[in-house]
């Protein structure tokens, strides 16, 4: 008998406030990833092209989520506020 597989999607909140200045190292060819806290206290690591379509002219700043299937595939990075 086979047991049907869960829909094991997670979600992972973070609260950014960066400077303009600070996010010029996402662009860096050396900083490939950005180990960032979510709210739950886990440290993820993000690539840093998942963030770049958020800078803007002031920085980056909000509250977003991002969501991730069962082998921790990103399926979405999106801002909430």
């Amino acid at each position: 008998m086979t047991v049907p597989r869960r829909n094991s999607t997670q979600y992972y909140y973070f609260s950014i406030n960066a400077s303009y200045i600070e996010c010029e190292t996402l662009y860096s060819p050396h900083h490939s990833d950005v180990v960032m806290t979510a709210e739950n206290g886990l440290k993820i690591q993000v690539p840093a092209v998942r963030l770049r379509p958020f800078v803007t002219p002031e920085g980056l700043s909000g509250r977003f989520r991002m969501t991730v299937d069962q082998n921790n595939k990103i399926l979405a990075f999106e801002r909430l506020r």
